[in-house]
């Protein structure tokens, strides 16, 4: 194609000149840019609790900014998207198709593909075929029927169709597996295994669709050995990739190594140079260039720091801001008007049922054959149906190549899209993997006979980790509350990443153990992974305590059923969450307490795990806790004789004694100083007849919620009782004991010890079942109501508290259900 540039100027004078930015090429891709990512990104929000991939959202977002929507209006299509400006438009877009199917050869492992067996590949095989045999007969159907449908090529045509029904897109099932937490199971593993050869076989096709398609005139005016001598120059071009260049990316890769301290620029360049190489090679050929940019990805080793490298330095330049643009480009090119009548409906019926037909029946088959059960075979035909980009770039191709016409264009593309969107609700309707049940297990601290506590007894800790700033508190914590060797300590710890579209959340996902979760194993090394993991282990070695680490990858929605899953099948007594909001500063002890906010997202995480946790859990607001600095701050060891300040804060109720047992666990620390601190009403103080009363209309957010249990308060205070003579009675003299008459205001009071500075860490109850004193805090306004009054009011900023905060909520199926209160006192409402 030949475009006159000459009349199309880059760049304007300016408004108060008299330029319109709108006739000039930069100023007005900078416009379509930013309406791409603006409609794109807000159609993501939308889709998000369909759990619907972001390629959804920019195809539908191309769809609506072309002539099928807003392009109906002809005033905004030629100011907006002029044809003039198509050009330079899909220039730009066709660099992130390149480095995006570049990234996409870095997500295909051959050696795992190759690892997968026979049966992945007869499932693949099955699933290719019957579709492509579909879609050949499909073929017939439309050129007969759809109007200049035969102006195309013949074998062309068929070959087009037959691919476009018969493709699975590999990247977008790999985030669709990750987002149903099926990566790791054996319908994830066998199905990212047939993908793998679905998507080679697929490119094949697709090179051989071009060859044969041509000029763009069908093939019908150029010799036949014009189509051999592509296919022959591809075929030479794949050897030479894989027989020259990727020997020599392997030693590209072992230079790359995280053994030298320093990477070569040089590499990256090159390297970023000969995706744009082999794209114009293949390109030169007569195949598309994105195919060689796919096959130079597939050279890149897998193994090491250098593709991770690559991966991280483009794919959000890429996936975040030039991909959408293809999109766009695409949107533009679908009119959906152009289906109009009952046949033309009829047909578009037509082929995403056939699409769905041949893709799902064909690997239902195969996987019954290989003795699949008929569950899982039924979910891998759905999975392999997924469609979504791959599926686009076919459709643009034969567009391009003038092979479809618009209208055959427009039903190819909501097929891609119906078929996408459909996957995984309906894989969550038919298949949801069976989790053992697990064996019975201490969920809380507090034992109900510790007389019958023995040496062999186990504590088990499940602590959470955001990323390496929280390592050093955490550690601190866990060895304060390690207690003596007589009970041994077991600690799990899970680092919480959230799974994104990007590419390499998805290449992360995939190296995984096989337990069913999506785990990264936890001798990779080279990231933020491997600086916690050196830490804890190193941890464990010093301070003889078992330690495990491991990798949880799960989108922010569904992340608390990981934590959770993991709590009940290791059978810990605790979950250790770190706090949705993190000290800032430099951990030099300025006093300030303020505290960086890491998202509401990791808020609601926090909140799902403590009402679906099988066991305790405790909630770190860590102001410093372990770093150098700080108020009675310090890094404790095993053989630690110089005390850290922890004062234990009891009002009363199931979470405060659950705060007791493991106060009691710290004061077996040599290095740990506990204080119990106990609040008691002054004798005499007649009763203030407070009530606490369900309140479902109020918000949640705003206000504390109390257990729906109807508790008896004797028995409460009997059991308070017990736990506090209890304590004294085996920590005595390794622990301080003081109560305190409370006569003024309670949050003072609680504030006071905070800023106190005596105190590196304050422990509280969550108080779900308050005593009197807590339940007089229900009316007040909170800024964190999933910690309870007194540790609400200690972890909020502006109060000058300097010390962190645990908070403790003990796991009792009886205090599972919350709700809003409101405050009542001698029959008024407050």
């Amino acid at each position: 194609m030949t475009f006159n540039l000459t009349s199309v100027q880059t760049s304007s004078n300016g408004v108060w000149q008299g330029d319109n930015p709108l006739d000039f090429a930069f100023p007005l891709l900078i416009i379509q840019i930013t309406l791409v990512l603006v409609v794109g990104r807000s159609l993501a929000f939308l889709l998000k609790p369909f759990r619907q991939p972001n390629v959804i959202a920019e195809i539908i977002g191309g769809i609506l900014l072309g002539p099928s929507a807003l392009g109906r209006n002809k005033n905004y299509l030629h100011r907006i998207f002029p044809s003039w400006s198509t050009p330079i438009l899909e220039s730009v877009a066709s660099i992130g198709l390149l480095f995006f199917l570049f990234l996409v050869g870095l997500e295909l492992d051959l050696n795992s593909v190759r690892r997968s067996g026979k049966r992945a590949f007869g499932i693949a095989a099955a699933g290719i075929s019957l579709p492509f045999i579909c879609g050949v007969g499909v073929a017939y159907v439309l050129r007969s029927t759809v109007q200049g449908a035969k102006e195309a090529g013949y074998a062309p045509f068929l070959v087009f169709m037959g691919v476009s029904l018969s493709i699975t897109a590999f990247p977008v099932l790999a985030r669709i597996l990750a987002e149903l937490k099926l990566l790791t199971t054996p319908v994830g593993e066998t199905a990212m295994a047939a993908a793998a050869f679905n998507d080679l076989a697929a490119w094949i096709l697709l090179a051989l669709a071009v060859a044969l398609a041509g000029n763009g005139t069908g093939g019908t005016h150029k010799s036949p050995l014009v189509c051999v001598w592509v296919l022959l120059s591809g075929v030479a071009f794949v050897l030479f990739m894989f027989t020259v260049i990727r020997p020599l990316m392997t030693w590209v890769g072992r230079r790359c190594s995280p053994e030298q301290e320093t990477v070569d620029e040089v590499y990256i360049f090159l390297t970023l140079g000969g995706v744009l190489l082999s794209g114009f090679m293949t390109d030169l050929i007569g195949i598309h260039s994105i195919f060689g940019a796919f096959v130079f990805g597939l050279t890149i080793p897998k193994e090491g720091e250098f593709a991770s490298r690559l991966i991280v330095r483009i794919e959000d330049f890429v996936s975040g801001l030039l991909l959408p643009l293809y999109f766009a480009s695409s949107g533009l090119k679908t009119d959906v008007t152009k289906i109009h009548g009952g046949v033309a409906w009829g047909l578009l019926v037509l082929v995403i049922a056939t699409a769905c037909a041949g893709k799902i029946l064909g690997t239902f088959f195969a996987a019954m054959i290989s003795r699949i059960p008929a569950r899982e075979a039924l979910t891998l035909g759905v999975l392999m149906n997924t469609k979504g980009l791959v599926e686009l770039i076919v459709l643009n191709i034969g567009k391009e190549k003038e092979v479809l016409n618009d209208e055959v264009f427009a039903l190819l593309v909501l097929m891609a899209l119906f078929t996408t969107f459909i996957t995984t609700p309906t894989v969550m309707a038919i298949y949801k993997p069976a989790r053992s049940t697990p064996l019975p297990a201490q969920r809380k601290l507090q034992r109900e006979s510790p007389s019958k506590t023995t040496v062999k007894d186990e504590l088990r800790i499940l602590a959470c980790v955001h990323g390496p700033g929280n390592v050093p508190s955490l550690i601190n914590l866990i060895e304060s509350t390690r207690g003596n060797t007589k009970s041994p300590l077991k600690l799990y710890i899970m680092h919480l990443v959230e799974l994104t579209e990007r590419t390499s959340s998805i290449v992360m996902a995939q190296r995984v153990r096989r337990n069913g979760l999506p785990f990264i194993d936890r001798f990779r090394r080279g990231d933020s992974h491997d600086g916690i993991t050196v830490a804890f282990e190193a941890y464990g070695q010093l301070g003889r305590v078992k330690v495990r680490t491991m990798t949880a990858i799960s989108a922010m929605h569904t992340m608390h059923e990981d934590v959770c899953h993991v709590a009940e099948e290791k059978r810990v007594s605790m979950v250790i969450l770190p706090f949705h909001k993190h000290c800032r500063g430099d951990g030099s002890g300025s006093g300030s307490g303020d505290l960086g906010n890491m998202g509401h997202g990791w808020r609601v995480v926090n909140q799902r795990i403590l009402k679906e946790s099988p066991c305790s859990v405790a909630v770190l607001v860590d102001r410093g806790l372990g770093s150098d600095g700080g108020p009675n701050r310090k890094t404790l060891s095993p053989s630690d004789t110089v005390a850290q300040g922890v004062c234990v804060v009891f009002f009363g109720g199931p979470d405060d004694r659950e705060v007791l047992e493991l106060g009691g666990r710290m004061a077996e620390h040599p290095g740990v100083r506990v204080t119990v601190l106990r609040f008691v009403e002054e004798q005499g103080t007649p009763p203030t007849g407070i009530m606490l009363r369900p309140s479902p209309e109020m918000c949640s957010e705003k206000n504390y919620s109390f257990s729906t249990a109807v508790m008896d308060r004797e028995r409460e205070k009997e059991l308070d009782e017990a736990a506090v003579e209890e304590f004294r009675r085996r920590w005595e003299k390794m622990a301080e004991y003081t109560e305190r008459v409370v006569r003024n205001n309670i949050v003072e009071e609680v504030i006071a010890i905070g800023k106190s500075r005596e105190y590196g860490l304050v422990v509280v109850g969550k108080g779900r079942f308050p005593s009197t004193m807590v339940a007089e805090l229900a009316d007040r306004s909170a800024d964190h109501p999933e910690l309870g009054p007194i540790g609400d009011v200690l972890a909020s900023s502006g109060h000058g508290v300097v010390s962190s905060v645990l908070v403790i909520q003990q796991h009792d199926v009886i205090h599972g259900n919350e709700v809003p209160v409101c405050k009542i006192v001698d029959g008024y409402d407050i």
